[in-house]
């Protein structure tokens, strides 16, 4: 073999080898855990659904979609909110009204994953995850949080259970809609329904108000049980006078006497008072 045939057999075999390892690269898919790949055909979905691990796939003919089947989060959060927060699709706050017209934000929740069973009918009658979230849990989920909130007066949400009726009640409306959609919604969360300061502030002077009515309340009371009570005493002391007026005798003022006498007699005595002396035994 000549060095020119010799030099064209290295070429082919490290042109064979490039081939070999383009195909490779090519026609392997990883599946990581928690997703599942739909395989595609000429970007016709075959119905065919990888699971976690590796698999083979024709190269340049088959592709793959991916979906995540672990749990996700969308959540709404001011511009502020969403560099803090650790949501894997993050939109902003909701605004809508209560039925008696008060304007509130509404800021909330949404976890949920995709149904690796209906992986495939999800790439063919929906899209990838992008367009899943997009399609389905955005705009499900913000038509009820704001159409929810104006079934509720503004007191129900403000200070009552408000928010918990709304979060179960936005649950209730898109747990059926994430079913038939190929998704399993795990929860809903209502963080917030945010009131304008203005009603806040309408709302706070009430309540000081309401605190000021109960404690003129509390006062009026007050002096309403001191005054029975000061009655009840005059009456009872009284009442004890009468008695006093009516079994007092000369021989318990003659004791009562005794009692408060020091032992020292008086030094001057007048009248019929010498005779009220009580005759003590001399030593």
């Amino acid at each position: 073999m000549n060095e020119n045939s010799f030099t064209g057999t290295l070429v082919g075999l490290g042109l064979a080898l490039f081939l070999g390892i383009i195909l490779l690269f090519t026609g392997v898919r990883t599946v990581d855990s928690g997703e599942v790949a739909v395989v595609t055909s000429f970007g016709k979905v075959t119905g065919r659904v990888l699971e976690p691990g590796a698999h083979v796939i024709t190269p340049f003919v088959q592709g793959t979609m991916r979906y995540n089947t672990k749990k996700v989060i969308y959540e709404t959060a001011t511009a502020e909110g969403q560099k803090k927060s650790q949501a894997d699709y993050k939109d902003f706050p909701v605004d809508t009204n209560t039925w008696d017209g008060q304007q509130v934000d509404v800021y909330y929740t949404v976890r949920f994953s995709v149904d690796p069973t209906k992986a495939a009918w999800v790439a063919q009658n929906v899209g990838n995850q992008e367009a899943l979230v997009e399609k389905v849990v955005k705009t499900e989920s913000r038509i009820w949080a704001r159409n929810i909130p104006r079934r509720h007066s503004a007191d129900q949400l403000y200070s009552g259970n408000g928010s918990t009726d709304v979060q179960n009640e936005i649950f209730k409306a898109l747990e059926k809609t994430f079913s038939d959609n190929g998704l399993v919604l795990d929860s809903v969360g209502i963080r917030e329904i945010k009131f304008s300061d203005n009603y806040v502030g309408a709302i706070e002077a009430k309540q000081i108000e309401a605190v000021k009515v109960e404690t003129e309340k509390n006062k009026a009371e007050q002096a309403k049980f001191q005054k029975e009570a000061a009655i009840t005493n005059a009456e009872a002391q009284a009442k004890a006078q009468e008695l006093q007026k009516v079994t007092i005798s000369s021989e318990l003022l003659q004791k009562m006497w005794i009692e408060r006498w020091d032992g020292h007699l008086p030094t001057y005595m007048t009248g019929d008072s010498a005779s009220n002396l009580i005759q003590l035994p001399m030593k």
